[in-house]
């Protein structure tokens, strides 16, 4: 079964929204483990319009599952997750004003900075996954920084799911095979939801975890958030 991290970040956005502790970002990530969610994903940046840096020290205290916190890697981002010591960090290259998440990396580009930010992290025992795009050479430059796994961004997928999934999913096919047998995990996200989830899933047999937040927290509003997590849970069995 592929393991369903719940990424909290649009909890922290309706909160700041009118300020105040309503919705509570930390009760949010207890139930969402308490409903079976097997991680919690958060992504700081660095004005803090959804998580904020200090939900990620109070997150520390209560997420029993793995925790994942993404971000640009830059030095308050190291500092952070030198201190949190998280199951996972997903490094993304995103500038700070980005709404989302809209690129992988140039693993080949980027190669040195990539190496040493690696070697940084793993030093403190924190598995490290990189954000790329489905291309090998980026998936086999990923490798040879030195990372535990692979995030492939999905939303060329989710927008080509509904013309004609075979051919949205054989880029991914592909890079997931050529991670594996470079030893690398393989885990995806963005715009992954209840459509086409369980597709992705079936076609890549090394898919260890998917991070969805967006879909899923927009799913509870109308099914509410333990019957949507059973959904994706679901949704995640090949």
């Amino acid at each position: 079964m592929t393991r369903l991290s719940v990424n909290i970040n649009k909890i922290a956005t309706l909160r700041n929204a009118r300020g105040g502790n309503n919705p509570d970002v930390v009760k949010a990530a207890i139930d969402c483990e308490r409903f079976g969610a097997q991680g919690i994903t958060v992504h700081p940046r660095p004005d803090e319009r959804h998580i904020r840096y200090s939900d990620v020290l109070a997150l520390k205290k209560v997420v029993k599952t793995e925790f994942n916190i993404e971000g640009y890697p830059d030095p308050r981002y190291m500092k952070l997750v030198a201190e949190v010591r998280p199951a996972q960090a997903t490094l993304v290259p995103d500038a700070p004003d980005a709404i989302t998440s809209n690129a992988g990396w140039d693993t080949l580009r980027h190669a040195s900075l990539l190496r040493d930010i690696v070697k940084e992290l793993k030093a403190s025992n924190v598995r490290v996954s990189i954000f790329v795009d489905p291309v090998p050479r980026m998936v086999e430059g990923a490798a040879a920084c030195g990372a535990d796994r692979i995030e492939l961004y999905t939303e060329p997928y989710a927008h080509e799911f509904n013309v004609d999934k075979t051919v949205a999913v054989k880029p991914y096919i592909e890079s997931a095979r050529i991670a594996h047998g470079a030893g690398l995990g393989v885990n995806a996200g963005h715009d992954l939801d209840l459509n086409n989830l369980n597709y992705l899933v079936t076609q890549l047999p090394h898919l260890d975890e998917v991070s969805i937040g967006h879909a899923l927290i927009s799913d509870a509003l109308y099914l509410g958030l333990e019957n949507t997590i059973q959904l994706y849970l679901r949704a995640c069995k090949r």
